[in-house]
């Protein structure tokens, strides 16, 4: 699978992250450290504490490193659960949220592993 057909798997911006980086191996290395980083146990580890400051920093920097890799559906769902946190304590259960955010992350995970 080439990069463009995993970034059109994913649903996420191809032309955006190319006119970013501008070259695929760059993309490439950075899309491989997303999905060997720690972001995904730091959320889930900071939420499963109730520190609820240290998640909202966990699905913050999530959606960042989305937004820069052009990876709108995980971007999104992490966007929800930043907002959710971005006061504290949440007003709202998180888990349906959370669990979109694992799904999409999971997504993310399965077409970087076809490259």
């Amino acid at each position: 699978m080439t990069l463009q057909e995993c970034y059109e798997s994913m649903g996420a911006d191809y032309q955006g992250v190319m006119s970013r980086l501008m070259k695929e191996d760059r993309v490439l290395k950075f899309l491989k450290k997303a999905v060997d980083g720690d972001m995904i146990p730091w959320l889930c580890n900071s939420l499963g504490e109730k520190n609820y400051e240290e998640a909202f920093r966990a699905a913050h920097s999530l959606k960042g490193v989305c937004q820069n890799l052009g990876l709108t559906v995980l971007e999104k769902s992490s966007s929800e659960l930043t907002e959710a946190l971005r006061n504290g304590e949440p007003s709202q259960d998180v888990t349906p949220l959370l669990e979109q955010v694992k799904t999409d992350y999971a997504a993310l995970e399965q077409a970087v592993a076809g490259l």
